[in-house]
């Protein structure tokens, strides 16, 4: 089975070694064990003695009863029964596709999301279509051309909310129209979920997962929770017949997941409120930097990100998005992701949540680099 090179992890692969001002990966300052247990204020002498007592077989077959139970409070409609954990967000999604699409359905996907979302079910279903997000829109999508895209064969509508890579965040009542839309067909949504939760306001986020029956909710600890060597992702869907088809298939590829990863996942998700407050205060701390520098540049421009991790900066110059970051990685040091990787251009991703420091620096060189190559020819 072909399947198109995943453009934005081979860029990483890549480009993570010219690496000094790391404005590229999406996470919130990714924690060590010791910070979870800062942040939680957890016995961590009492919780290595009962993980160094546990035997590394397998795990539960559909993941730690206590992991479901934390997880299912994410959500207000969801129970523990509704949950099944998966390796990572990716593992999660591409479950979803390898269990419910076969090659005769249609799939509508976003674009610009996650590869992922548009990429695997095109792989093996020969009817996968994108909507365009634009930024003259917010990058939130166009209703009406959502529904011309939906045809009597639709199976699946994905969609990224908050949006990587622009930040764009759909509200409540989109959502439910989406669902609508899906409803009508007979379609499930798969909403990609992995920043949800993190606002500079803290706002609270609602998920496909209680807005549709048939809405099917991924998320992970890699991005809200800042705990991505875990690679614990898990599905929420209050749709019986899915989740016994996700769980039939599931058996095929994993088994189960780590005994350790889910244990120290049920940890932290036992104190959600406070791993989200610390990293909602980073978002909003690090998009004030971002912001700041984008209003005094000649060059750049954006549509400021909602919610999230990341955003889109739009630049006005004849470069390649590629060529630009290339050149920024090697000669300035600054990690970026360029707008190709998305199907766009005269653009690049900024991953804003590393540090503010690490940020403004990086920012700083960006301006360097334009001042050297493209304000002296003006």
């Amino acid at each position: 089975m072909n399947i198109d090179i995943f453009k934005v992890e081979e860029w990483m692969n890549e480009y993570e070694k010219y690496s000094k001002y790391d404005l590229g990966n999406t996470t919130v300052n990714t924690m060590s064990l010791e910070e979870l247990f800062a942040v939680t204020e957890e016995n961590k002498d009492e919780f290595f003695k009962k993980l160094c007592s546990l035997k590394q077989g397998y795990g539960h077959i559909k993941g730690n009863p206590e992991l479901k139970k934390s997880i299912a409070k994410l959500y207000k409609t969801v129970e523990p029964e509704h949950v099944l954990t998966a390796i990572g967000a990716a593992g999660a999604n591409h479950l979803v596709f390898y269990s419910l699409v076969e090659p005769s359905d249609r799939v509508v996907s976003l674009i610009p999301t996650y590869q992922q979302l548009y990429s695997i079910p095109a792989s093996f279903c020969s009817d996968t279509v994108v909507l365009k997000l634009k930024k003259e829109n917010g990058f939130l999508p166009d209703l009406e051309e959502l529904k011309d895209l939906i045809t009597p064969n639709t199976k699946l509508i994905c969609i990224n909310n908050p949006n990587n890579p622009t930040g764009a965040l759909m509200p409540l009542c989109m959502l439910e129209q989406i669902a609508q839309i899906a409803d009508k067909a007979g379609a499930y949504i798969l909403c990609d979920e992995v920043y949800r939760g993190l606002s500079p306001d803290e706002a609270k986020i609602p998920s496909m997962a209680d807005i549709y029956e048939k809405g099917i909710s991924v998320c992970s600890m890699s991005k809200t929770f800042s705990l991505a060597g875990l690679r614990l992702g898990w599905i929420a869907c209050r749709d019986i017949e899915a989740l016994e088809s996700f769980t039939r298939h599931r058996e095929y590829n994993m088994i189960s997941c780590s005994v350790t990863d889910e244990l120290l996942a049920a940890l932290a998700l036992k104190n959600a409120d406070k791993i989200i407050k610390r990293n909602c205060d980073a978002v909003r701390q690090s998009l004030e930097v971002l912001d700041k520098w984008v209003c005094t540049q000649k060059h750049f421009s954006y549509v400021k990100p909602q919610a999230g991790t990341t955003a889109m900066v739009y630049y006005d110059f004849d470069m390649p998005s590629e060529i630009l970051c290339d050149r920024l990685a090697k000669e300035k040091g600054v990690f970026l992701t360029p707008g190709c990787c998305f199907e766009e251009e005269n653009c690049f991703r900024v991953g804003f949540c590393k540090s503010p420091d690490v940020l403004q620096k990086g920012l700083d060189k960006i301006s360097e680099f334009v001042k050297e190559n493209i304000s002296m020819k003006e």
